[in-house]
């Protein structure tokens, strides 16, 4: 379909629940300028390449201080990708979000693990719908500190709502893929997400709970306990699952190309919570040649085979990879405003462009758009 198309059968469809006309009409003008403006999309930006200067102040308001609702906009997003996109499972991941200022809401200055470094940045967590293909991000959660939700006068200049609290990164990621699925009308797929920063046995015992696998990469620190009878290191006391793996070496088979896997069935540690006698398996990936073992999964489901789940777990890499080539170059990272919906409005029509640039007639994704 040609890019135009693109974007205005994408638009009719998913500004459909705006009740009034001016507002379908800033969302086309604001996903178009994301698509086309140079550089930074700052409303400025995108007002100059849409429709002027004149329009700023229009835009400015649609997105930060308007009354129309992002959540219905962001189901027909999600709703949209599934059926025009098949994916194969969810990957939820959190993403990181450098700032300049320190009025943006939920930027603060602290030490993020996943960058391995300070920072002034807000943290987010996104759904992804992934395939093999392609990556469309179709919910978002922002991770709000303590210091930010236990400060009146900050939580007041930006709106935040009051139910929304205090909540560790791991509940944040848990709560934006139930987020995703309350809405309905979304396939239960397996969830594929990073929890080397969180709690991945309490992302395992969520999910399990409604009914969805799970695929979560770990650090080789994590205690698992050995219920394999065949694997070495099986006893009741846990061992690391680097331990673990490395135990496991004689095991590895090719799953894909040079890639080697290994799988150990294993169990939470007693006292871990409902699930703790439930088998997982630890799936341990590595290189030909290259030190053993690389990457580390727990996932229950145990009984798919390991170039499965390992085609499963490249997922994770191509959000992130479709995040940098892709969402960042439509502006997730741009807004600058303090208002909490202000955020959320413009990650969703963040998001819309990044599903705007759906293959043309050719199959090449388009990152620019004909205005």
């Amino acid at each position: 379909m040609p890019r135009e198309a693109v974007l205005t059968e994408l638009c009719d469809s998913l500004f459909a629940p705006l009740p009034r006309s001016d507002q379908r009409s800033k969302g086309v003008q604001y996903v178009r300028g994301l698509l086309s403006a140079s550089g930074r999309k700052s409303i400025r930006n995108i007002a100059a390449a849409t429709g002027g200067a004149a329009s700023e102040q229009g835009l400015h308001h649609f997105v930060s201080s308007s009354t129309w609702d992002w959540a219905p906009v962001r189901h027909a997003l999600a709703r949209h990708v599934v059926r025009t996109r098949p994916p194969q499972a969810w990957v939820v991941r959190p993403v990181v979000i450098p700032k300049t200022g320190r009025h943006s809401v939920g930027v603060e200055r602290r030490f993020f693990p996943s960058a391995g470094r300070v920072l002034n940045a807000q943290q987010a967590v996104g759904v992804w719908a992934a395939s093999d293909a392609r990556c469309d991000p179709v919910e978002w959660r922002l991770h709000l500190s303590e210091r930010w939700l236990l400060d009146a006068a900050r939580r007041a200049r930006a709106a935040i709502p009051r139910e929304i609290e205090p909540e560790t990164l791991g509940d944040c990621t848990i709560a934006a893929y139930l987020t995703a699925m309350s809405r309905g009308g979304l396939p239960r797929l397996p969830v594929v997400s990073d929890g080397r920063d969180t709690d991945p046995f309490a992302m395992t015992r969520a999910l399990q709970m409604t009914g969805t696998p799970s695929l979560t990469r770990i650090a080789g620190s994590l205690p698992l306990v050995v219920t394999d009878p065949t694997a070495a290191l099986r006893g009741v006391e846990p061992r690391s699952a680097q331990q673990i793996a490395n135990a496991a070496k004689a095991r590895r088979r090719p799953a894909a190309g040079t890639t080697l896997a290994a799988g150990v069935r294993v169990r939470m540690p007693g006292g871990a919570g409902r699930f703790q006698r439930d088998d997982l398996l630890l799936l341990a990936v590595g290189e030909v040649g290259a030190p053993w073992a690389a990457e580390l999964w727990l996932t229950d489901l145990v009984d798919v085979v390991p170039s499965e789940l390992l085609r499963l777990s490249r997922l994770l890499r191509r959000a992130e990879s479709d995040f940098t080539d892709i969402t960042e170059q439509v502006g997730i990272m741009d807004f600058a405003g303090q208002s909490f919906d202000g955020w959320h409005r413009h990650a969703t029509l963040s998001s819309m462009a990044h599903a705007a640039t759906a293959l043309d007639d050719r199959g090449r994704s388009a990152l620019t758009c004909a205005s």
